[in-house]
């Protein structure tokens, strides 16, 4: 009852009547989906002064973290960036602390679904230029005149026209994309369109596992569910340890019924179920599916998490535990809809694969270059309920580097005026196995945010917005442009190692740890001349003059000497004294004498040089020579 009441004071708050029915609403930004990426996107837009309609088909907001129940957020825990920082933020103020989050040993940020759901709703609510439309869908779209015309329908009510200059899709599965006309793929590529070693040989069509979760409660009293048509406990018998396991499929992860009930222990006495371990995964590819074709297939999935609940009750004797009762306001007490991992993915301007994240300064395109979001989890696949996963490639936590994901992957190739979000950007099915972590979600949605109001602001199309004016927009928003762990997003050297980062004149250096993976740019290390090997890509007048870089380490006064003779042959006026960096970057040891370090160098060259904003690049990270802003 609480979450009924709660749903409808939030939809009379967000939804002006005068606005919602009747006639053609115009909006700047349209936003389809209310997932992680879609809230993020809206909010990012209305503070930046847009007027953004936001439609969703549930009365929540937040897809995978909130509707879908998976409220253990994997990855960038150090990485605090944007939206996503003030989402954790929020939860730590909610629960009294960063440690009250850590209730189960999957993540370090656990929470209830509905409490992650009206944060998201406080924030929309915050920004007056923000209009949520619930339980509305998409039926229509057509583009007239540079102009999107979206004809949506709310409920059972009528038709409804909404016209907007730039349309966000943010839903689940890119079903906009694909009612836009946008080219997309399903399933694996083949290693031959990759070029990922770890890729299939063929393509294919499969998915990954879906998961209807279960928010249980510790009732302290027995709230068995009857018995579901068609269980057999041998479904779930290696589920955990148990007189009933005797061929597990994966023997090394055959764990305690406390380890499997404890993996995702919530607040307040409650628990997710996302259990992987032949537990509640399934397999059904609904991508192109009707709406009543996925309800029905979405239906087997339900009832293989209802038999696991019972399985739960009955032989692990767990009676107490029964599905929420303050979570849902379905009638089955389950999430509104199931945790997808995969979508479309388009064909994009640029399409993000394993190896761009992996050895990002390796690759022909310069795509770090362009990086507007980061990661840090492992490649993580689901595919143990497939009939026939042992054909698959093992992407069980393949490790790669933290990495930062480029702006590219979020402009379809062949459809202008659309920004796509959530998971069917433009990446590789390898690698969306890291892409689709909710905060890295919740980036993609601000970057796309940042992107549609920029685009507006400046009369442009987004694929014309500057990739560092999108940059910029956000490092204002104290977003992550690259992963680096060296300083937080509060320390006023931030900006200047992410954009000199973003240059590739220093570059990062990153590793695989676990669940958790690092880059760090060597801040407190001492310079060696010859990492400043970025600086002959963006000048070359000086490049050609100074023949080679010294070798070993360099003093300040060197490095001043440097970053003067690159202004004179350059013809570029310095935009600031080293002494005035010195002191208002609060920089220590101010001898000429003595060696430099990295972070200091990044922040001299960025201030005094300012190569981020004065040598533009293209969508590619290529350098775009004959538009060097000598500004």
């Amino acid at each position: 009852m609480r979450n009924k009441v709660w749903s409808i004071i939030l939809l009379l708050l967000t939804v002006p009547v005068s606005k919602a029915f009747g006639g053609t609403e115009k909006v700047d930004v349209l936003v389809a989906g209310g997932g992680a990426s879609g809230v993020a996107a809206a909010i990012q837009a209305a503070r930046m002064g847009m007027h953004v309609a936001l439609v969703e088909e549930t009365d929540w907001l937040g897809g995978m973290l909130t509707s879908a129940g998976v409220s253990a957020v994997d990855g960038n825990y150090k990485l605090p960036g944007g939206i996503w920082g003030e989402f954790k933020e929020r939860l730590e103020k909610h629960y009294g602390s960063r440690e009250a989050l850590i209730t189960g040993w999957v993540s370090d940020v656990l929470f209830e679904p509905s409490v992650g759901n009206r944060i998201f709703h406080e924030m929309a609510a915050a920004e007056p230029t923000l209009t949520i439309w619930h339980r509305t869908r998409v039926e229509s779209i057509r583009r007239l005149k540079g102009q999107w015309l979206v004809k949506v329908r709310k409920g059972a009510g009528k038709p409804q026209e909404i016209q907007a200059q730039t349309l966000i899709d943010a839903t689940e599965l890119g079903d906009v994309a694909k009612q836009c006309g946008v080219k997309y793929d399903i399933g694996m590529e083949s290693r031959e369109v990759t070029h990922e070693a770890i890729a299939p040989e063929k393509a294919n069509n499969i998915v990954q596992d879906i998961t209807y979760v279960a928010i249980l409660k510790d009732y302290g009293r027995d709230v068995s569910i009857p018995r579901p048509v068609g269980y057999q406990p041998e479904e779930f018998a290696c589920a955990c340890e148990s007189p009933l396991c005797i061929t597990p499929k994966e023997p090394h992860r055959v764990w305690s019924a406390e380890k499997m009930l404890t993996y995702g222990k919530l607040p307040n006495k409650k628990y997710m179920i996302n259990w992987p371990i032949e537990g509640n995964d399934y397999y059904v590819n609904i991508v192109e599916m009707t709406p009543k074709e996925r309800i029905k297939a979405l239906e087997a999935a339900k009832q293989r998490t209802l038999r696991f609940i019972y399985f739960m009750q009955n032989e692990l004797g767990w009676k107490h535990l029964g599905l929420a009762d303050d979570e849902y306001p379905t009638p089955d007490r389950l999430p509104f809809i199931p945790y997808h991992r995969e979508s479309r993915r388009i064909h994009g301007v640029i399409r993000f694969t394993v190896n761009d994240a992996a050895s990002p300064y390796t690759q022909a395109d310069k795509l770090y270059r362009t990086c507007i979001a980061v990661g840090d989890y492992p490649v993580d696949h689901h595919h143990s309920r497939y009939n026939g996963t042992e054909t698959l490639p093992d992407l069980y936590f393949h490790p790669i580097p933290s990495y930062g994901l480029p702006v590219g992957v979020m402009l379809p190739k062949d459809v202008k005026g659309l920004i796509v979000a959530e998971k069917s950007i433009s990446v590789s099915n390898i690698v969306n196995g890291t892409t689709r972590l909710q905060p890295v979600v919740l980036q993609i949605g601000q970057a796309a945010g940042a992107l549609a109001a920029l685009g507006i602001k400046q009369g442009k199309r987004p694929d014309e917005v500057a990739v560092r004016d999108i940059q910029n927009a956000v490092l204002e928003a104290k977003g992550y442009l690259l992963p680096y762990l060296d300083v937080p997003v509060s320390d006023v050297k931030f900006k200047s190692y992410q954009r000199i980062g973003s240059t590739g004149i220093l570059k990062g250096k990153g590793k695989h740890v676990d669940w958790s993976n690092e880059t760090w740019l060597r801040a407190d290390t001492l310079l060696l001349g010859e990492e400043l090997e970025g600086l002959m890509d963006i000048y070359p007048k000086w490049a050609a003059a100074h023949g080679k870089l010294q070798s070993g380490n360099i003093t300040l006064d060197k490095a001043l000497s440097l970053i003067g003779d690159i202004a004179k042959q350059e013809n570029l006026t310095l935009k600031a004294t080293p002494e005035a960096v010195w002191q208002a970057f609060g920089l220590q040891d101010f001898r000429r004498e003595r060696p430099i370090l990295r972070g200091e160098m990044a922040v001299l060259i960025d201030q005094m040089l300012d190569p981020f904003n004065r040598v533009p690049v293209d969508i590619k990270g290529t350098y775009l020579r004959q538009a060097i802003l000598i500004r």
